[in-house]
């Protein structure tokens, strides 16, 4: 939030909305934030998920 009102001089793009958005979630809700990344970068396979959740636990 504080970051959305921090921007309130530019207009906020819907792609900095969701990364925005990713990033807090990850923080909260780590299964959350996969389900999430899912759609919002349409994963199109088993692959791709598994990369992002290899990132996730690498983070750790």
């Amino acid at each position: 939030e504080q970051e959305l009102q921090s921007a309130l001089e530019r207009e906020i793009s819907t792609v900095d909305i969701g990364e925005m958005v990713m990033r807090r979630m990850k923080e909260v809700d780590e299964v959350a934030y996969v389900r999430f990344a899912s759609v919002y970068r349409s994963f199109k396979d088993i692959n791709t998920f598994m990369e992002e959740l290899t990132k996730l636990l690498s983070d750790k």
